[in-house]
């Protein structure tokens, strides 16, 4: 995979994945999946979370859900088409992912393969935006939500990327 992906740290300390070519515009149903032969390609991969030291594979079930899941299905407009860029950056996002939280496995529905319950990070991406004349004008940062399963094998898997929103805060200039 050929990416074009840094992480950026904020003086905040605050980081995001800084995607500097987009690839995919998230409109039509054959991008996404392109999307997903795409997202194959990371499956039995692994990417460490630096504040917590967790390893978390991507397994055969990600593609899918991130290509045809629900929330993908409700995004709209720049929302979807960051979605769609985070493709690039998966090994990124989950590097600098954040502000664990824990669930249970909301009525035994993914059995074996959320046994442990269901862990939520806050993750960011950064996308160009173009003028007219294809000129940089500036980054939007996205904030996504990310969905990791524990599974009966004892390994965190990847699931998805939720709620994908463009942070109100001034764009990277």
């Amino acid at each position: 995979m050929s990416k074009n992906v840094t992480i950026i740290t904020e003086p905040t300390g605050k980081r995001f994945a800084l995607i500097n070519d987009l690839r995919f515009k998230g409109k039509t149903k054959e991008e996404w999946k392109e999307i997903e032969v795409y997202l194959k390609e990371y499956i039995g991969k692994y990417y460490e979370i630096s504040e917590t030291a967790e390893k978390i594979y991507i397994g055969k079930d990600f593609p899918d859900e991130f290509a045809h899941g629900k929330d993908k299905t409700i995004l709209k407009g720049p929302n979807l088409k960051a979605k769609a860029n985070a493709a690039q950056a998966v090994g990124e996002l989950i590097q600098i992912a954040e502000s664990k939280s824990a669930s249970e496995d909301f009525k035994g529905k993914h059995g074996v393969h959320a046994k442990y319950g269901w862990y939520r990070y806050d993750t960011r991406l950064a996308l160009p935006i173009y003028n007219d004349d294809g000129e940089l004008q500036r980054y939007n940062i996205y904030k996504l939500r990310m969905l990791i399963r524990h599974d009966e094998d004892g390994k965190l898997y990847l699931y998805d990327f939720l709620r994908t929103k463009k942070e109100t805060s001034s764009p990277l200039e």
